[in-house]
């Protein structure tokens, strides 16, 4: 990790600045890696007013670098300006829930930050304590998009402090689709049009061609599509990605997971089964060791220049932009895949589409909360505040391995990404306009956040590995998942479950 100077060097240098030139300067904190400090309750300037000297703060996050990393980095810069002592614990993805979990049904006081993942918010809400008005009265909190402040709402309250946007969508090589010369060759051989694939089957056609061959003259073989694949490192997010298209009917409310009325499992209806039978399809065209990619695999095969295309978070897309990357500026992106095909549950049949039905996936992301039992809540908040300020923010976004991803109205801006992060147009227009249509689009799912999460998307995860590796048929598997499932709904209550996947359903169905 970098050196930042001392918080005595630094109150130095502005002392002898002032007594040079007469009169105080306002302090340049561009030493701590940012561009200009942006005022408000979690700036560079207000964060080094304060004086918590004597005091602790307990941070528990991620293992490093996705979200670890920038927690880590951000609480040694809070040291420097405020005299606290931060101490930083990194847990494993696996661990994460319990880790938090445990101290608060136990009744201790283990942490007074925490970084997590959103979907978790049904188990967690109880026992975080709520942003405060000033907060959220802030420049930066009134940035964070609609959709983004509702992941961080559990009925009218935000208890969850946005430091990142999530959301998977289609992140693919322009370089090789707008090329004339790879157009007529995939043309001559197949008999289509080489585009951006418009839904899953075409997906997964245009991966298999350009799967096992040097595509783009490197000297390195190629591969058609990079995924999320372990079974424990967020493959469920993967597949439900796949899924959702088919699963997703625009005009049937009520649940995607479960009929919300009856609390009956929809994850092994028609359109989910046919979402696994493409994922499974899709292996032929995965590189080496594909089949247990976890994400940082995928980030850095497709940021790498290894694969065509890829989905999931806004990491590998970074990774790809990132000022050291072979294939910078030579990526685009879009909303995820569709289907020309939708299961309508009420029907009980197949819905023919003249346009493929896409459904925009605001998927689990990092969020941040305070505990209810902390006694320095106002040292916490202030933290989160400071990781989260404009500046920050913006440095965080440029690095893919962070884990940050545009959440405010500015990230949706294609000059935000032309004039500040030095992207070529084309390419930050693909970005921005991708982002927009998923944070607009009238026809969303977002993750399951309910008591209990942890063990039903185990069990899925654990359903869709069978199918992949072969042991089960994709409708086999998910009947299994959706048996298992019946059975924690009766553990954990279904009126429960109801009440907390009744809020998801509402957001899912407001537009």
């Amino acid at each position: 990790m970098r050196h930042y100077p001392s918080r005595a060097k630094a109150l130095w240098t502005a002392a002898l600045s002032a007594c040079l030139f007469g009169t105080a300067a306002a302090k340049d904190y561009t030493e701590y890696g940012i561009d200009e400090d942006v005022p408000g309750p979690g700036s560079y300037e207000t964060i080094d007013g304060k004086d918590y000297s004597g005091r602790k703060l307990t941070i528990i996050t991620h293992a490093v670098p996705v979200i670890g990393e920038p927690t880590a980095l951000h609480a040694e810069q809070f040291e420097e300006l405020t005299g606290a002592e931060v101490e930083v614990v990194h847990v494993p993805f696996g661990d994460l829930f319990q880790r938090i979990m445990i101290p608060f049904q136990t009744g201790q006081q283990a942490y007074d930050v925490l970084f997590y993942g959103s979907l978790w918010l049904g188990d967690y809400h109880r026992y975080l304590a709520p942003v405060p008005e000033k907060y959220q009265n802030s420049s930066a909190m009134q940035g964070v998009t609609p959709t983004y402040r509702d992941v961080a709402t559990w009925g009218e309250e935000m208890i969850q402090f946005p430091v990142d946007g999530d959301r998977h969508y289609l992140k693919y090589r322009s370089d090789i689709f707008d090329d004339p010369e790879m157009q007529a060759r995939y043309l001559e051989d197949t008999g289509e049009e080489l585009r951006v694939p418009q839904t899953w089957s075409e997906y997964n056609e245009v991966a298999q061609y350009f799967t096992g061959w040097d595509w783009d003259g490197d000297g390195e073989v190629n591969y058609g599509t990079a995924e999320v694949t372990k079974r424990d490192d967020l493959m469920f997010s993967a597949f439900i990605s796949r899924a959702a298209p088919f699963a997703k009917h625009p005009d049937v409310p009520g649940g995607f997971f479960f009929d919300l009325e009856t609390m009956e499992p929809l994850i092994n209806t028609p359109g989910w089964v046919r979402g696994l039978e493409l994922f499974v399809e899709a292996q032929e065209a995965f590189p080496p060791g594909g089949t247990s990619f976890g994400l940082g695999d995928e980030i850095f095969s497709f940021g790498g220049g290894q694969v065509l295309m890829s989905y999931s978070w806004d990491d590998a897309f970074i990774q790809a932009m990132q000022e050291d990357s072979r294939i910078r500026n030579e990526v685009g992106a879009a909303i995820l895949p569709g289907a020309s095909e939708v299961w309508n549950r009420e029907t009980g049949q197949w819905d023919q589409l003249s346009e493929p039905n896409r459904v925009a996936y605001i998927t689990w992301g990092w969020t941040s909360a305070v505990a209810g039992n902390s006694p320095n809540k106002d040292m916490a908040f202030d933290y989160l505040a400071f990781f989260s300020n404009q500046a920050n923010t913006k440095h965080d976004l440029q690095i893919g391995r962070f884990g940050v991803n545009p959440y405010r109205t500015e990230h949706f801006d294609a000059d935000f990404w032309i004039e500040e992060m030095g992207w070529d147009e084309d390419t930050a227009t693909t970005y921005v306009e991708t982002l927009e249509a998923i944070d607009s689009s009238d026809n969303r799912v977002f993750d399951l956040r309910v008591p209990g999460v942890g063990q039903f998307m185990t069990s899925l995860a654990a359903g869709v590995a069978e199918a992949l590796a072969g042991q089960a048929t994709p409708q086999e598997a998910l009947d299994g998942v959706a048996e298992e499932w019946s059975r924690i709904v009766d553990r954990i209550g279904e009126d429960r479950v109801r009440e907390a996947y009744s809020t998801v359903v509402a957001i899912e169905d407001a537009r």
